[in-house]
């Protein structure tokens, strides 16, 4: 015995979602390099880099609300 078939119905469309707003701290790399000094009193600039986690997005990239 077949059994009878349900009938399909439509699927709703969201609306397309854009894209978030990078981070105006960081541009949406999500990371702030920061340039390493070395020395007590001079605090002499090195060629070195330390990068660090954006504090106002949270590595995320993207803009909070």
């Amino acid at each position: 015995m077949a059994t009878a078939k349900k009938p399909t119905t439509r699927r709703k469309t969201r609306p397309a979602t854009s894209a978030p707003a990078p981070c105006p701290d960081c541009d949406g790399t999500g990371e702030h390099a920061e340039t390493v000094r070395v020395g007590a009193r001079k605090g002499r600039l090195t060629e070195d880099h330390q990068t660090a986690l954006c504090l106002t997005c949270w590595g995320t990239g993207h803009a909070t609300d």
